[in-house]
């Protein structure tokens, strides 16, 4: 009977956990706290950690490296919120087995849980080529996570990233949520000249006022109440490295002057001490709001503002990307493939029109974590409509933009006028109808048409 450490602070969403996994034959040992979990695995040995992300006396990231370190051959799960799937993904690339998002879907929870313990049994019978395979595996689901789209707004950020990546220049992310902002600012640390040191990324919105001086610049043992030890702050831990700001917005005006003092200063002072610390970084922020708004109503700093805005990017929508939607979606596929060890083929040609034709108001983000659910539902080859959310039939199919064509109803006369109007050529066709080249393909196959 496989032995589960669980780690979650609330209470009662914990004890429901404990009883689903009892009755599917698991011994469960509960942790409310990184100090409680600490004892337990002093007292006990288990064969899988499962923590929440986020724990009322440490960060779960930073409980699950000390494990890690501790007890390496132990697979870890993070239990995340909808809003922490990027950090999610983070812990993978530090030596997490996999995340669960929460709300859970039961059988999900099983699978990776099961699958987790599956591959740790494997990894350990057959050391090398099982350890091939997995490191592989792991190369497409984390390190490419930048998808090189072909519509007109993805060629432009990129031509931005490949220009401001090799500088030293600040850059504010400016885009809708779930578009990737994070995605964006990692790709531009990875192509700088800081890529062989640490990229530190902050949510600026989920830090409280008061404890934003400590998250940033550090404190010393006992310079406020619950300081038990020593801590280094974000800024420290990125110096000679890229640090990412998201949501700056959300800073507090007490908050932001402490920042643009350490920006130009490039010197941190931790809470309690004395002394001050060089820093040598380069901030990326990241905001969904209009800053200069924001300015303008004296909510924002102007003077920080013009310092972390050196050269801004945009980070498009989905709707703005109507060529990369299926792009996207494969590689989301892929990745989901992976992580919930499904070997689904593709997208059915009607679930393509559908997603062609919805208008994706979460972007990136919905997008992956529809296609995550679609995959763990479907027990075929293809994912059909009937696995997808029920969004998707209420809301009204859109009409084309203009100077664009539909797929709709009658596909097959579309894209004939589309292969007239482009004089055969497909790339110009896919163009106009909106739909990647390997879509069209794949369309002139299923309608026959030469």
């Amino acid at each position: 009977m496989p032995k589960i450490l669980l780690i979650e602070d609330d209470i009662a969403f914990c004890k429901l956990l404990e009883k689903f996994l009892i009755k599917k034959t698991f011994d469960v040992t509960i942790a409310f706290s990184a100090a409680e979990a600490r004892t337990a695995i002093k007292n006990e040995s288990f064969d899988l950690i499962l923590t929440d992300l986020r724990l009322p006396d440490f960060d779960g990231i930073g409980l699950m490296s000390e494990f890690k370190n501790a007890y390496p051959e132990i697979p870890v799960i993070l239990m995340t919120g909808y809003s922490d799937v990027n950090t999610a993904v983070k812990a993978i690339k530090n030596g997490a087995a996999d995340y669960i998002s929460k709300p859970f879907n039961p059988d999900e929870v099983l699978l990776v849980i099961t699958n987790a313990l599956k591959s740790h049994e494997l990894e350990e019978e057959t050391e090398t080529p099982v350890k091939e395979k997995k490191a592989v595996k792991k190369t497409v689901t984390t390190e490419n996570e930048f998808v090189k789209g072909i519509s007109v707004a993805s060629k432009k950020l990129l031509d931005h990233i490949q220009l401001v990546s090799p500088t030293d220049m600040s850059v504010l992310i400016i885009g809708e949520s779930g578009t990737g902002k994070e995605i964006i600012a990692k790709s531009i640390h990875q192509q700088s000249q800081r890529k062989n040191n640490n990229f530190i990324a902050v949510d600026c919105g989920a830090i409280p006022k008061e404890l934003a001086a400590s998250e940033f610049f550090g404190h010393l043992k006992g310079s406020f109440t619950g300081a038990i030890s020593d801590k280094m702050g974000y800024f420290e831990a990125a110096n000679g490295g890229t640090i990412f700001l998201d949501e700056i917005g959300n800073l507090s005006y007490e908050n932001q002057i402490q920042l643009l003092r350490a920006l130009q200063e490039r010197k941190i002072k931790p809470v309690g001490s004395n002394k001050e610390i060089n820093v040598d970084i380069r901030i990326i922020t990241a905001t969904n709001e209009d800053l200069r708004e924001a300015v303008k109503n004296g909510d924002f700093r102007e003077d920080l503002y013009h310092r972390i805005n050196e050269f801004s990017i945009e980070s498009p929508s989905l709707k703005d990307r109507d060529e990369d939607l299926m792009l996207f979606a494969d590689y989301f596929l892929e990745k989901a493939n992976q992580q919930l060890n499904k070997d689904v083929i593709g997208f059915s040609p009607e679930v393509v029109s559908i997603f062609q034709n919805y208008n994706w108001p979460g972007n990136l983000r919905e997008l992956q974590n529809c296609v995550k659910r679609a995959t763990l539902l479907t027990r075929g080859d293809f994912i059909e409509k009937d696995v997808l959310p029920a969004e998707f039939f209420q809301i009204q199919k859109q009409s084309a933009a203009s100077g664009g064509l539909s797929l709709s109803e009658n596909e097959k006369e579309a894209i004939i006028y589309a292969l007239s109007k482009a004089q055969n050529n497909k790339s110009e066709a896919a163009k106009l109808l909106k739909i990647t080249r390997k879509t069209l393909y794949n369309k002139l196959k299923q309608y026959n048409i030469e």
